[in-house]
């Protein structure tokens, strides 16, 4: 087989023209100690804080100290391929996840790698982990309405769209239970849901998701998880994530709930990489940052100004006490950044008051600015009935003889206990959350024996959905109590025919 010259010259006019002169320089630094999910690498002087570093076998870090000698960077992923001597490069990105529409009903980890087996996702949007949060002049006030279908929350420490309210309690006191159910109730309510599992087991998040995916809620929600093996980096980093996931919903006009199951882990995590990387130890042995840690986290959770969308991210962080001490380290600090706490009793709990929510230390410090005029009105007394309750209750202990006015109080509390109970996985509508506690404030319960209460509001509702549905629908559309002269004549009819099948 011969070549003519002719051909030989062609090929070498082709290689010539396709010719480019460009240098690609990369900054390449050298490690010096890796161990325990973080590395220390020479020459790297240029590094951003925060900037993505790529080792030789593809794994990726992130530059956390910039010291004068070398940087200090955590891995994001196993460091079992990585060895003293390796080179790592910089990227001159920061680090950034995927996020968008495709994310919704996918099982991510902190770095939006898939992990439920369902296939690659389908984007090309990245955001920056971590973002300034907006500004005074960026937000606007928190006033709309959002419906846990918890009756105890939504009547007694509300939650509006854009606040930060942190859910308190011991470990096993049904914190991620009142998270599952919130997210639950925003069926059909325009809401895109992120929950945040930081160190839970694998088979926990699991079981959440299936219940999510039976109830139809992964149909808006995106679940994030770092487990209990992942390395420590990747705890503290979920959160930042699941808030960049959020943050181009809400940038975007839309209104997102994001769930963070529990700080109190990633706070760990962060103290675990801050020792490792040799930074000074301060209270409890966290770091000097660690308030700053969850801070500049929470502070990202806003309703935004009309003049940017009007979009809103509420965020439900959940913190667990040790034997119910709320005065520990993490615990002040993380009250002190929220709008209020929904405290979560351990003794609540163990005597069947579910959701075992304490209404003496929980508050909303946005309060009746996040409910409707409706709920505003049958709750209003409703906190106060419940603190002479526990009162008149433990004096009760004590006295044979009470007066009349006493045993009608601790009636009354023993009903508006029974009334906020409520069964796991079965929120609400807030028209029939209106209902049940109107038909209590106004004392048509007090004749109902306790443990008739609940027989009492199952068919109170298939009664009202049978023969008043127009008062429901009343209260759904506008908001406001309907005429409560027809009401009552509703709830007299009631009484009736509940009586009449009691006997």
């Amino acid at each position: 087989m011969s070549i003519k010259a002719e051909e030989i010259s062609a090929l070498i006019k082709q290689q010539l023209a396709n010719y480019q002169d460009e240098l690609s320089v990369d900054e390449v630094g050298t490690v010096t100690y890796v161990g325990d999910g973080i590395a220390r690498a020479n020459g790297l002087d240029n590094a951003l804080a925060g900037e993505l570093l790529e080792f030789d076998d593809g794994t990726y870090g992130m530059a956390q100290n910039l010291e004068s000698n070398d940087v200090g960077i955590v891995i994001l992923g196993s460091f079992k391929g990585i060895r003293e001597g390796d080179n790592v490069k910089r990227t001159g990105r920061i680090m950034e996840v995927p996020v968008g529409d495709a994310l919704i009903g996918r099982v991510v980890n902190p770095l939006g790698q898939a992990i439920d087996g369902l296939g690659e996702m389908k984007t090309t949007k990245t955001r920056p982990v971590e973002k300034k949060a907006p500004g005074v002049m960026e937000r606007q006030s928190v006033k709309e309405p959002l419906q846990t279908g918890l009756k105890a929350i939504d009547a007694l420490v509300p939650i509006g769209r854009g606040q930060r309210e942190l859910v308190i309690g011991d470990r096993k006191t049904g914190k991620t239970s009142v998270g599952i159910d919130t997210i639950i109730n925003q069926k059909n309510e325009d809401m895109i849901c992120i929950y945040v599992a930081i160190g839970q087991k694998e088979s926990t998040v699991r079981a959440q998701v299936e219940t999510l995916r039976k109830y139809g809620a992964m149909d808006y929600t995106i679940v994030v998880s770092a487990g209990p093996s992942s390395p420590a980096p990747l705890l503290w980093l979920a959160p930042y994530a699941g808030a960049a996931m959020g943050e181009e919903f809400m940038y975007n006009g839309k209104h997102v709930l994001i769930v963070y199951d529990d700080l109190s882990k990633q706070a760990d995590a962060y103290r675990e990489l801050s020792l490792i990387l040799r930074r000074p130890p301060g209270r409890e042995a966290y770091p000097g940052d660690v308030f700053y840690l969850h801070s500049r986290l929470l502070e990202r959770a806003a309703k935004l100004s009309d003049e940017l969308g009007g979009g809103s991210m509420t965020a439900l962080p959940f913190i667990e006490t040790k034997a119910g001490d709320v005065s520990a380290y993490i615990p002040t600090n993380v009250i002190s950044i929220t709008d209020g706490q929904i405290f979560l009793d351990s003794d609540n709990f163990y005597s069947g008051v579910r959701p075992a929510i304490d209404a003496g230390t929980s508050v909303s410090r946005v309060g009746g600015s996040a409910q409707i005029k409706a709920m505003k009105k049958v709750s209003g007394t409703l906190r106060l009935d419940l603190a002479s309750y526990r009162e008149l209750e433990s004096f009760a202990q004590f006295g044979s003889d009470l007066d009349e006015a006493t045993q009608s109080k601790l009636n009354r509390g023993r009903r508006t206990v029974e009334v906020l109970k409520q069964p796991l996985h079965k929120p609400l509508v807030v028209e029939k959350q209106v209902l049940i506690l109107y038909a209590l404030t106004h004392g048509f319960l007090d004749a109902v024996p306790v443990d008739d209460i609940m027989r009492y509001q199952s068919e109170l509702f298939d009664f009202f959905d049978n023969n008043n549905k127009d008062l429901l629908t009343s209260i759904k559309e506008t908001g406001n109590l309907p005429d409560t002269d027809k009401l009552d004549s509703a709830l007299k009819d009631f009484a009736e025919s509940f009586q009449a099948t009691a006997k």
